[in-house]
């Protein structure tokens, strides 16, 4: 058996979009099952996005803390955001993320994992980048506003978002996928033996 995720596309016989917001719309399909029956599909169009586990020469991980209004919290996560343009090169919007939220570049780049994070109800696809060889960025700070203008910024050691995460206290997905994984490579191969910044993603086809 090969542990691996295939592309495969069922027939849809019928599609509305009931719904086209400023980044995401609801989209229903009618999708022809195995047993030849139809069952309508409603799920959440997505441009895509990026995470960015920044990790500093102490092993402290950059997070920040940001009200998100759907689930009613303020969360711990990573610098993360939407790929604002078909096609974008996940690495540049990274890289837009992790200045803008965070006033912070770096120099080393690798991907951690990529994750559908809602498959059942949404289309969403993130690469989660590893960050490394981090120092602050140059100019002046980036001019956040709306949630962003309330966020605070902390660097806090591996150890520490692990025992958050399986003690239930952090519930980010980007943030638990990406600590979690980090640790796995850590004690696996290495961090050197992660894919490059570059590496293709299918579910996001971008150019160089």
């Amino acid at each position: 058996m090969t542990l691996r995720d295939t592309a495969e596309q069922w027939q849809v016989t019928a599609t509305e979009t009931p719904f086209v917001g400023n980044k995401t719309s609801v989209r229903a399909d009618d999708v022809i099952m195995p047993d030849r029956t139809v069952a309508r599909r409603d799920y959440q169009v997505h441009p895509g996005s990026v995470a960015v586990l920044a990790l500093d020469e102490q092993g402290r991980v950059l997070v920040l803390k940001q009200y998100r209004h759907p689930v009613r919290h303020k969360l711990w996560e990573i610098p993360a955001g939407l790929l604002d343009v078909p096609g974008e090169n996940p690495l540049h919007a990274a890289q837009r993320e992790l200045y803008e939220e965070a006033h912070v570049k770096a120099e080393d780049w690798r991907v951690l994992t990529d994750v559908f994070t809602t498959p059942g109800g949404c289309d969403e696809a993130v690469r989660i980048f590893l960050a490394r060889d981090l120092s602050a960025a140059d100019g002046e700070r980036f001019d956040v506003s709306e949630e962003e203008a309330d966020m605070e910024l902390a660097r806090v050691p591996l150890e520490d978002l692990v025992r958050g995460v399986l003690a239930g206290d952090l519930h980010n997905n980007c943030l638990v996928v990406g600590v979690l994984s980090l640790v796995a490579a850590e004690r696996g191969e290495g961090l050197d033996a992660l894919r490059p910044a570059d590496a293709p993603w299918p579910a996001r086809p971008f150019e160089a």
